[in-house]
């Protein structure tokens, strides 16, 4: 019978037993792969394999380490963290050559302290970070350093982790009022139209209805078709109006063009569009790419409402954007969330991470195992200062947010503010930035006093 994945928000159970992770019989072990198993189930194992995806282990099961990142999330007593931090007897056991001994011992600190962010969600308070963000930094906790597997994953995350934190801070330098009335401008300074999330869907599917067998028709008749149909029930719907919605599709090469000798062109509708739902997907992507080319930085949550009326579509626009990614657009957006720190004086002194952003986004998306003999001594230097690079930048975001607030949505009025140093879990309000800053005050003298 084969085995059930657990949903992400239950990265704290076994998906193999279902069983919550514990310092004792159920410790949790990460795998190259990604997935975290209880010492249990990796030790009653028959083969030396992942039960989830089969990925073959190289090491004995008894010698890989706890994953003292999730186990801190788990243990709330302060000096149970303390006491497996300092000890490393499991570490000692760890193929990892003496050379690159201390750059994992540094990359792991890393992921420990990363992971501690999500504290909060644990805690069931709402978390200072994005799901997104939550999502990426829980992957990251699954990384097993000692396989080079594991560290190509963990440099690719970071990377990740880096792309997101760029976005939002992009998000959080724009004004959210001003996103739907720029993002319309751009739309119809080419053209284009966009009439609402009812009305767009209703000519979507009248294009379909008139195109869906293979006809080919020319604009003005296609044109005339939608109006008529509409009429009924959108008086307001007019020649001009549905001529820029068909230009959008247009400009999205969904048609093949048949031109014709002293005659209007014909518009036939390409095979792989002749249903709804590759359609709207392509309409969609389109208006996300003119957003991009304007310079304008939307949130899957705020294009779901934008372009559907609710916020179930996020799921579904943010893998729009995702495939609109390319390797140059983290350095784009680098480059644009610096002339916007620069327009606003750079309060929190973002400017510092711009070194690590750039080491992130250099990273080499096409990473492999380069030998199968000397495969643990590649790639410990280049782990560990992606993990340094990430950790400051993630340090940034929070920074940035708990003074400036976040301008998403699900980012509640209360935060958790983690200091990870001394453990101690501080509620900030945002009601205020000066109350904010006096806390923040306050913190940095128990510090001084400890």
């Amino acid at each position: 019978m084969p085995i059930q994945t657990l949903q992400w928000t239950e990265f704290l159970s076994c998906p193999v037993c279902c069983h919550e992770f514990d310092r004792k019989l159920r410790g949790p072990v990460s795998l190259g792969c990604g997935h975290t198993i209880c010492k249990m189930c990796l030790v009653n194992s028959p083969r030396k394999q992942c039960p989830l995806d089969q990925y073959c282990v190289k090491y004995d099961f008894k010698k890989l380490p706890l994953n003292k990142a999730l186990l801190q999330l788990i243990d709330v007593d302060n000096n149970s963290i303390c006491q497996y931090n300092n000890n490393d007897d499991d570490e000692k056991q760890l193929i990892v050559p003496n050379n690159y001994y201390n750059d994992y011992l540094i990359a792991n600190k890393c992921i420990e302290e990363l992971t501690l962010y999500l504290k909060p969600y644990v805690d069931g308070v709402n978390c200072l970070l994005s799901r997104p963000m939550q999502r990426k930094l829980i992957n990251l906790s699954g990384c097993q350093l000692i396989d080079i597997e594991g560290r190509i994953r963990a440099i690719k995350i970071s990377k990740s982790i880096g792309e997101r934190c760029v976005t939002e801070l992009i998000l959080n330098h724009q004004n959210p009022q001003e996103i739907s009335v720029n993002l319309w401008t751009a739309v119809r300074s080419r053209g284009c139209q966009f009439l609402g999330p009812e009305m767009q869907q209703e000519i979507l599917k009248l294009i379909l209805l008139a195109l869906e067998d293979g006809s080919a028709l020319s604009r003005k008749v296609l044109v005339m078709f939608i109006v008529q149909r509409l009429e009924l029930h959108y008086p307001q719907a007019s020649k001009t109006s549905i001529g820029h919605v068909v230009q959008l599709l247009y400009r999205a090469s969904c048609f093949n063009v048949i031109k014709r000798h002293n005659d209007s062109a014909l518009m036939e509708l390409k095979l792989i569009y002749r249903n709804y739902d590759a359609l709207r997907r392509q309409h969609d992507g389109q208006i996300v790419e003119i957003a991009i080319e304007a310079g304008i930085r939307i949130s899957p949550n705020q294009w779901s409402s934008l372009l559907y009326g609710d916020t179930s579509h996020k799921s579904y626009m943010q893998s729009i954007i995702d495939k609109l990614q390319t390797p140059q657009t983290f350095h784009h957006n680098i480059n644009e969330l610096f002339v916007a720190i620069q327009r606003t004086c750079d309060p929190t002194n973002l400017n510092f991470i711009k070194q690590q952003l750039q080491l992130l986004a250099s990273i080499d998306e096409n990473l492999s195992i380069k030998s199968n003999f000397l495969n643990n001594c590649y790639y410990w230097q280049e782990t560990k200062s992606s993990l340094l690079a990430i950790k400051q930048v993630v340090q940034a975001l929070i920074k940035y947010i708990q003074l400036n607030g976040a301008t998403n949505n699900h980012h509640n009025h209360y935060y958790y503010l983690y200091q990870i140093n001394n453990k101690q879990n501080i509620i900030i309000s945002h009601k205020s930035i000066k109350r904010t800053k006096d806390l923040i005050n306050k913190i940095e003298t128990i510090k001084l006093q400890t």
